[in-house]
């Protein structure tokens, strides 16, 4: 399994290239698809590259072995202790036929601006225009309103990430995370590939709903929101 620090690199210079900006030592997704960067380490070259590639005033989403400590040039802006999850087995993953549940359906482009809407509301993680794109995103309907998501974002060879999980809180309650989860989970495997995430440390709703779907802690790390700021 990829070290915490090491999966969005991975992403970017293996099955993800074609959204990849940059050389040497660091990379990052094109700014409309995602914040998320990384360095090949978290050095001093590193960190120099990696302010090469967003640039003065750039901001930067990383993932980290230890908690961020100060660098010169550059401003923390967030950070939090992080969980990477993984789902080897998972749970029964059947799916729900009754009319009584609400359809899930597929979102895409259209779908967008719903999209960055309930993820600026609920703040599961970077979330850009073009994110959609890095794989399939499912969603819930309630009232004509986009009332919860969910999809892939980080590709590793044998491994995909189950990301951008929100419910609007009108909606919390109704089980809306775990189906969209089984359902993405489902497609996951079906491809061969295992299910991974990441969460917040202290997001303890988040980590029950995800243990109860078979996923466990594989690894503990830290990410940190960075500015690279201006000589």
């Amino acid at each position: 399994m990829p070290a915490i620090d090491k999966i969005i690199w991975q992403a970017l210079t293996t099955r993800q290239t074609e959204f990849a900006e940059g050389s040497g030592s660091a990379r990052r997704f094109a700014k409309e698809v995602t914040l998320l960067s990384a360095f090949e380490e978290a050095n001093d070259e590193g960190y120099a590259d990696l302010g090469t590639v967003v640039g003065e005033g750039g901001t930067s989403a990383v993932f980290l072995n230890t908690p961020y400590e100060p660098r010169p040039g550059w401003e923390w802006i967030a950070g939090a202790p992080l969980l990477q999850m993984i789902c080897e087995n998972g749970a029964d993953l059947q799916g729900s036929d009754s009319e009584s549940v609400p359809k899930i359906v597929e979102l895409g482009l259209k779908d967008s601006p719903e999209m960055i809407e309930l993820t600026t509301l609920t703040k599961p993680g970077p979330f850009g225009p073009r994110t959609h794109e890095l794989g399939t995103y499912l969603g819930i309907r309630e009232g004509g309103r986009l009332a919860a998501m969910a999809g892939e974002r980080l590709k590793v060879p044998g491994f995909t990430e189950i990301s951008a999980v929100c419910t609007h809180p009108d909606h919390l309650g109704r089980g809306h995370a775990g189906r969209l989860m089984a359902e993405i989970m489902r497609g996951i495997q079906r491809r061969g590939e295992t299910p991974i995430l990441h969460v917040r440390a202290d997001n303890a709703r988040a980590i029950a709903v995800y243990e109860r779907l078979g996923f466990r802690t594989n690894y503990s790390g830290h990410f940190a929101v960075l500015r690279k700021l201006k000589s």
